[in-house]
């Protein structure tokens, strides 16, 4: 859903993480009521925020809280992939259930193809963070 193509499962699982001090992608209780809902109707509330085309504040922040909640999965097994783009790409690709800390991590992901030239979802993103083709919006 919305322009970081986030599934509304995901983000349900992102919610759930948030609260649950047992779960390996907890961050802690300064994380806990960030995504606390207003509403009782949480389905509706949720996709309003992953889909609303004039305010992607929801929409990154699911997708930075997932990356963090993924960080600290690997981080509590011992593996640090904070400054790892292409591997954060390839388990925002893949998803969850797909992450399983280990300590020599490969990208991949879904495979796009370019022109012809095949990449995976985070050989692709880590392509682009390596590159200088966004360099004068996000300096290094």
């Amino acid at each position: 859903l919305g322009i970081m193509g986030i599934k509304a499962y995901t983000a349900q699982k992102v919610e759930e993480n948030l609260k649950d001090s047992t779960s390996p992608y907890y961050l802690g209780k300064d994380y806990e009521h960030v995504l606390d809902f207003t509403t009782t109707d949480t389905a509706k509330e949720r996709y309003d925020r992953l889909t609303a085309e004039h305010d992607r504040y929801y929409q990154y922040f699911y997708t930075a809280l997932y990356l963090k909640e993924v960080i600290a999965q690997w981080k509590n097994s011992g593996v640090d992939i904070s400054n790892s783009p292409g591997i954060l790409a390839t388990l925002y690709n893949i998803g969850f259930e797909h992450s399983k800390p280990n300590p020599d991590p490969k990208i991949g992901g879904a495979e796009i193809n370019i022109n012809n030239v095949k990449y995976s979802f985070g050989g692709l993103a880590y392509e682009i963070y390596n590159s200088n083709e966004l360099i004068d919006y996000f300096p290094k």
